[in-house]
């Protein structure tokens, strides 16, 4: 294990601020770029004033709350990715990596088929319940015998691909079912106030626990007989880190697909930016997720110009070869 430095690397009011910029330029740009464009007075203006003209019934009804939604699920799953590699000390977890978002895809492709009647606000418990089943499985797989980074990110990626390559095949089988593969890659496209609405307590919920746990959290880092020493009970650290992780990603998956790889690049650089201190880590992870997922939304309107393209495909393409970069490596947290 590295050593660990707790100071932080870069003022942290300095990258707030930056940080912050970024994503209101990024929430105002994500609202003006779309098939029509709109121009950024117009966008100013139906922000702070309401009217009965196209362009603002578009902002404020669509483009909005799709720049919303963009930035709730990006904090939520780089928080989400965050606590996971603090628990499991693993530089390559994710909810993506380890089998939480397979598993909460495959539990809601299987509950609609099942009960095509089902709302939206029920797919959210059955996407926890996904979630838990596939982050305990990649778990039971990973610890037989001793337990490594590197056995822990093979255990949660057979896991991923085996119930991924499940979910494939019922839909396949099933022809009702096919309306969900453009969700299947990650996409928010056509959302709107009411997915806002199903996940924003659950966002709440979720950040506000993580950020209630983050002292304890950093001194779990720092290693079990060190953390038990000081009094924390490293058991009930990590099953609330874990119930936070399945909230976050759960709600995430439930409203816009399994968007991958958001968990595991975001931690990495806030950590990076701010050093590894989990009470900085874990709001700056929230903030810096929001921004990647507003300004990769914005990115994949451009992919199939004027058709849209699911964010998933961004973030992977950003993704994949940061999780190569890090597997070569081969290197454990640097807090």
């Amino acid at each position: 294990m590295t050593n660990i430095v707790l100071k932080p690397k870069a003022n942290k009011y300095i990258v707030a601020f930056v940080s912050v910029c970024l994503l209101i330029v990024g929430m105002v740009i994500h609202i003006a770029f779309g098939s029509s464009s709109i121009s950024f007075i117009d966008v100013l203006k139906a922000l702070f004033a309401s009217d009965d003209s196209k362009q603002t019934t578009i902002i404020q009804t669509l483009r909005l709350p799709r720049a919303v939604l963009a930035a709730l699920i990006g904090a939520s799953l780089a928080v989400a990715g965050a606590l996971m590699q603090a628990i499991t000390r693993n530089s390559l977890a994710s909810p993506q990596v380890f089998g939480v978002n397979a598993g909460a895809s495959l539990a809601i492709v299987m509950a609609l088929i099942l009960f095509p009647e089902l709302n939206s606000q029920t797919t959210v418990y059955i996407a926890f319940l996904g979630a838990a089943l596939g982050g305990i499985t990649v778990y039971l797989f990973a610890s037989g015998g001793k337990t490594t980074h590197v056995k822990l990110a093979l255990a949660g990626m057979a896991v991923h691909l085996f119930l991924s390559s499940l979910t494939q095949g019922v839909i396949v089988l099933n022809e009702q079912a096919t309306d969900v593969l453009y969700w299947l890659v990650g996409s928010i496209n056509g959302k709107d106030w009411t997915h806002v609405k199903i996940l924003f307590p659950w966002f709440v919920l979720g950040l506000f626990f993580a950020f209630s746990m983050s002292r304890s959290i950093s001194i779990l880092v720092l290693g079990e007989n060190m953390a038990t020493g000081l009094g924390e009970k490293v058991k009930w650290i990590r099953f609330f880190a874990g119930v936070m992780v399945v909230m976050l990603a759960g709600a995430s998956v439930a409203v816009a697909g399994p968007i991958g790889f958001v968990g595991l690049i975001v931690p990495h650089i806030a950590r990076k930016l701010v050093g590894g201190d989990y009470q900085r880590i874990l709001p700056f992870s929230a903030l810096l997720g929001a921004i990647l997922l507003v300004y990769a939304d914005v990115l994949s309107r451009f992919i199939a110009y004027p058709f849209e393209s699911p964010v998933g495909i961004v973030t992977a393409l950003i993704g994949a070869p940061f999780f190569l970069y890090l597997a070569k490596k081969g290197r454990n947290i640097k807090q």
